[in-house]
């Protein structure tokens, strides 16, 4: 999308949360209908090779139910409202969860202690988008670099056939089309929201083999 196309974007409260809830409920709706199929499978089905792939089928959609929401809670969520500042143990914990599987590795790269959380939520988001630049596959790297007057998070998404994702640039920055942001920009969007919040500026760059993410 060329930018002279694109216009600053501010949404109405409402539908931000809205739309945020929509996202939320896109992440967790194929586990939880794997989970009633397996059940399904159960109630029908006689053979004891059935039954068991319903149950592995049950017990791992479970699991990345569990997973997803727990990332939702700090990443979309009021987790840590208490105070102002999250700890990195826990980010790294739900990340793991969500993200890493047969397709995808994590390696985290950053001391356990408290941060103020827009950024450990920024965080979190960056690396949902640093997940659709290598969309067959491969491993992500976050480094978290500190001192006492800034923080730099640094994503590098290596794969087959990496991208920056379309529109993602502008979505960050706020811009959006003539349609505006729907459920399926709204995280993107968000991530800008919450690097506004931190005052950080988020920049991508695409290599060879990788797509590298940087917020400053």
């Amino acid at each position: 999308m060329d930018v002279s196309e694109t216009v600053k974007v501010t949404l109405d409260p409402l539908d931000l949360a809205a739309l945020l809830c929509s996202r939320v409920c896109h992440d967790v709706i194929s586990p939880v209908g794997a989970i009633v199929n397996g059940l399904e499978v159960l109630d029908d089905e006689k053979d004891g090779s059935m039954r068991e792939f319903a149950n592995d089928l049950i017990r791992k959609s479970a699991k990345q139910a569990s997973a997803r929401l727990q990332f939702a809670r700090i990443a979309f969520g009021a987790a840590g409202s208490a105070g102002s500042s999250i700890d990195l143990g826990d980010a790294e914990q739900v990340a793991r969860g969500f993200i890493q599987d047969d397709r995808v590795s994590l390696v985290w790269q950053a001391p356990r202690e408290y941060l103020p959380k827009n950024i450990v939520k920024l965080l979190l988001n960056l690396l949902m988008v640093a997940s659709h630049a290598i969309p067959r596959g491969g491993e992500m790297t976050m480094t978290l670099e500190k001192d006492e007057e800034r923080v730099v998070i640094k994503i590098a998404a290596k794969g087959v056939s990496p991208r920056i994702p379309p529109h993602f640039e502008d979505l960050i920055a706020g811009r959006a089309g003539s349609n505006g942001v729907d459920a399926h920009a709204i995280q993107p969007y968000y991530a800008g929201l919450l690097a506004k919040a931190a005052n950080m500026t988020v920049t991508f760059k695409l290599h060879d083999d990788m797509v590298m993410i940087e917020a400053r």
